[in-house]
């Protein structure tokens, strides 16, 4: 399974240390980690959404996430400080780039109307956002067993400094962003 990251030791950090000029190889810029954030509005109502997407976001990314609860009470929208309404995963290493092959792959092609990634969505420090609208697009996921269709927002972190190489190492590990 660990096809993403015996391309990248052989066929990216090469191409990449050639395009830039590197001069050692431990300025090659590298994906650090993946963070996948839920974050559910309507759990204040019903404390239950919150097990349904644990499972599903278990399921997407072989890994339990963490609940995340409000820092502050808010009385506009009914939120007291320690209530969950939010659920989050850092995937490192191995479930990482296992996760970004599928997510690439896999995912990604089974969005309605896909015409790649937006280029623009990077921090000005070599991170990438982006969301999308529905846990749907993971073949793990059942369409008959979900209650409800969400978005989740996914963010890869990555070792390079500036956006240009970020750019080059998500394109060369199979980003697909639009022209």
């Amino acid at each position: 399974m660990a096809q993403l990251r015996e391309q990248y030791k052989n066929e990216i950090a090469p191409a990449l240390m050639k395009k830039f000029g590197y001069k050692s190889v431990m300025q090659i810029p590298k994906l650090d980690k993946v963070i996948i954030n839920v974050a559910a509005g309507e759990a204040i109502a019903n404390p239950k959404v919150i097990d349904a997407i644990v499972s599903d976001i278990s399921q997407i990314t072989g890994q339990k996430p963490i609940v995340c609860k409000a820092k502050k009470s808010v009385a506009n929208f009914k939120l007291r400080e320690g209530m969950p309404i939010g659920v989050k995963v850092t995937l490192r290493g191995e479930r990482m780039y296992e996760f970004v092959e599928r997510f690439f792959g896999l995912a990604l092609p089974r969005v309605r109307d896909f015409r790649g990634i937006n280029p623009n969505s990077f921090d000005g420090r070599g991170n990438y956002s982006m969301g999308i609208k529905e846990q749907l697009v993971f073949p793990e996921i059942d369409y008959d067993k979900i209650d409800k269709v969400r978005g989740m927002d996914i963010c890869f972190v990555t070792t390079a400094n500036t956006d240009e190489e970020a750019r080059e190492l998500l394109t060369l590990m199979g980003a697909p962003f639009a022209k």
